[in-house]
């Protein structure tokens, strides 16, 4: 998982509330158990047409935000069923970082789990953030993941709370599997161990 730092990018307004998983990615695309590929399928029913052209008003067909690396929107982002595949079709796009006032709690976890920071403020300041980000290419926000801060276009400072853990693996681009690499040699220690003391029982071997 890469690091998340500090991210200054084209943030892109989609100011509709309960955007669910079927939306980010639609069900007939989860047959892939890969994390990539799913970007062009993101937000499908809103990006294309019936007949699979583009759709010119979806923000996201639009310039600059066809490069956005930031997602502002509306409550409970993430709604409906729990699939993995929507962080890794936003992901896939080039989403790493989604701003709601609230999330769904699968989808929030998802996100963090997959390197894409959510964070939750006030809707008036989602707002607001979205009449910034209308402005086009000129109008980039700063996420500072160690400061916990987005700076605005004319400097002001929005400070969020991200759990210090989260944060940590954030900052050091620890998924689940980099967390418990952290600790392969007391692992490989065990099992060696085990496995010499009770050579019957099926043992772990890192490698």
């Amino acid at each position: 998982m890469d690091k998340f730092t500090v991210l200054t990018a084209v943030a892109a307004p989609l100011p509709e509330e309960n955007i669910d998983t079927d939306k980010i990615i639609p069900a007939r695309f989860l047959k892939t158990t890969k994390r990539s590929g799913l970007g062009v399928h993101a937000f499908d029913s809103m990006r294309y047409r019936p007949d699979g052209t583009e759709n010119p008003d979806f923000v996201l067909n639009q310039e600059p935000y066809r490069k956005a690396e930031i997602l502002i929107t509306y409550d409970n982002l993430g709604c409906g069923s729990s699939r993995e595949h929507a962080p890794w079709a936003l992901l896939d796009f080039g989403i790493r970082c989604v701003i709601a006032p609230s999330f769904a709690d699968i989808f929030n976890n998802n996100c963090f789990k997959n390197g894409i920071l959510p964070i939750a403020l006030p809707r008036d300041v989602c707002t607001q953030l979205m009449e910034e980000a209308r402005q086009g290419a000129n109008s980039r926000l700063t996420v500072d993941v160690a400061r916990q801060v987005i700076v605005r276009p004319d400097g002001q400072e929005v400070p969020f709370d991200v759990d210090p853990l989260r944060r940590q693996l954030l900052l050091e681009g620890l998924d689940d599997i980099g967390q418990t690499l952290q600790h392969e040699k007391a692992i490989t220690t065990f099992e060696q161990r085990r496995a010499k003391a009770q050579p019957w029982i099926p043992h772990i071997v890192l490698d």
